[in-house]
């Protein structure tokens, strides 16, 4: 019995230890915590003040102003709300083109990703010593945006929408590579070592081993990134590119009386980015089985 007491007493010590030891780490995390949280602060503030003392206006004084252009736009609008659905169908074709390129982009981009994420995948690459270099490829083309490529091709190329679905295309591939790569990390490796036993080569391994576990995954962020992309589209029409973006900005530059076609045109951006995301979330649904 009293071994059985000893050992009962020896027991709670080391729980009590072990209870004190881990309230001790919680307490020098928190306080970590705390100081990081209190620099994180410290930085937000300095570098708000340095940017709005370098700013032309001021923050604090054009804040009360930020309203003001909706505004302007929600009240011409509404003074010409008759005029919205000719004005949509104006410039419908326009949108046409700009879901052009983003499809386009969307497609080229995504078979580029496709190669490099099971290229740059461990277990599955072809060249296991040149994963690094393929990762790095795709970190080039997510860091470079999609503006700044748009711009060189322009001055290369011309305007027009070929330029803006190359740099879409171009960032497309490094984003959905990025993504595509980590979805093949969790494919279970037995089918590929199955088909390798038979004679598959590296092409009919990842084909009948790989994309039927990860298809599902891939169209899903492949869907998603066509939404990005249709924004992307938009926005590049403002360099020249093209689409909707560009009569979006011409209507932009002639200021106010040209509001109504601003109007329509964020009408038919909502409207289109509305309809793709319930399309794709519906395929992406059925595909994985649960619709």
């Amino acid at each position: 019995m009293a071994e059985i007491s000893t050992g009962q007493a020896v027991g709670a010590q080391r729980t009590a230890e072990i209870q004190d030891a881990y309230m001790a780490m919680t307490r020098t995390k928190q306080m970590y915590g705390g100081i990081m949280l209190v620099v994180f602060i410290a930085l937000m503030v300095s570098g708000f003040m340095l940017a709005d003392s370098r700013n032309a206006g001021g923050f604090w004084d054009g804040i009360l102003n930020v309203f003001q252009f909706p505004g302007e736009v929600v009240a011409e609008a509404s003074e010409k709300i008759a005029n919205l659905p000719a004005l949509m169908v104006q410039f419908f074709p326009s949108l046409l083109e700009t879901i052009n390129i983003a499809a386009a982009s969307t497609l080229v981009g995504g078979l580029v990703a496709i190669v490099l994420s099971l290229l740059s995948t461990r277990g599955l690459a072809r060249f296991p010593k040149a994963i690094g270099l393929f990762r790095r490829m795709m970190d080039v083309m997510r860091a470079v945006p999609e503006i700044v490529i748009a711009l060189i091709l322009i001055f290369i190329l011309g305007g027009g929408p070929v330029p803006a679905m190359i740099a879409i295309a171009f960032h497309t591939a490094g984003a959905l590579g990025k993504l595509f790569s980590e979805v093949n990390e969790n494919a279970d490796l037995k089918p590929v070592e199955g088909l390798s036993s038979v004679g598959a080569n590296w092409s009919q391994r990842m084909l009948l081993g790989v994309v039927p576990q990860v298809a599902p995954n891939w169209l899903s962020y492949a869907l998603l990134r066509f939404e990005i992309n249709i924004r992307a589209s938009a926005i590049l029409g403002f360099v020249g590119s093209g689409g909707i973006g560009y009569d979006l900005k011409n209507a932009f530059s002639w200021g106010q009386g040209r509001y109504d076609e601003v109007a329509a045109i964020f009408i038919l951006l909502f409207l289109t980015i509305v309809f793709f995301d319930q399309v794709s979330g519906h395929y992406r649904n059925k595909l994985v089985g649960k619709a």
